[in-house]
């Protein structure tokens, strides 16, 4: 196992490739999660545990049922010489899985946690249609990652994603506290907020692991 490329694609997925600042993958609950630091830590979590189980969840699916040589076999039985491209069925299978582990998260948070479950409203289903989630997935075949790699991307992805929740999270309570000119209440000062913290998170883009 090599740990230096373990820590190049978490350090990647976490600060360089952030899904938010760097692929603006996730915005959607990104907004609508952040005005509460309770919330956004517990859509923090959700996301991340979706993101690690599908990420390894995906792989095997992909490995055993999805990939090329299984798909020539399944066609060779049919008498077909040439096997249609059948790569579109990746997103179709991924967000079956996806769906499967969200509703899973969402029965558990709505058992132990009523009130964050409430807090989450909408935001909590929508992670089976949340693109950073399926981003991932589907960066995790194209760059050919194997089980341990994909765990770790999706982990990473997910704590990169808290990361960027928690951090709006602390500046729109702060800002609740602020003088703001009322044109720039709400959405338009968020949005500065986060190209500022997209900015900020560029600054990364230059790190090199030696």
């Amino acid at each position: 196992m090599d740990f230096r490329m373990l820590l190049i694609i978490a350090i990647g997925a976490i600060f360089i490739n952030n899904f938010i600042f760097s692929r603006i993958l996730g915005t959607c609950p990104y907004v609508g999660v952040s005005g509460q630091l309770d919330s956004a830590i517990g859509m923090g979590v959700a996301v991340t545990f979706v993101l690690t189980m599908a990420s390894a969840v995906a792989y095997v699916v992909y490995t055993w049922l999805l990939a090329p040589t299984q798909v020539n076999i399944f066609y060779t039985l049919f008498g077909l010489k040439k096997p249609p491209d059948l790569t579109f069925l990746n997103t179709i299978v991924f967000i079956l899985v996806i769906a499967a582990l969200v509703q899973f998260v969402e029965m558990v948070v709505q058992k132990t946690s009523p009130s964050l479950y409430k807090s989450l409203g909408i935001y909590l289903p929508l992670i089976t249609t949340n693109c950073a989630v399926l981003g991932v997935t589907l960066i995790n075949v194209n760059e050919k990652y194997d089980f341990v790699e994909c765990s770790v991307h999706g982990f990473a992805a997910g704590i990169g994603f808290t990361i960027a929740l928690v951090l709006m999270a602390g500046i729109r309570e702060k800002l609740q506290l602020a003088d703001v000119p009322k044109a720039m209440r709400g959405l338009p000062i968020t949005f500065i907020m986060a190209g500022l913290i997209a900015l900020a998170f560029l600054g990364f883009s230059g790190l090199k692991i030696n």
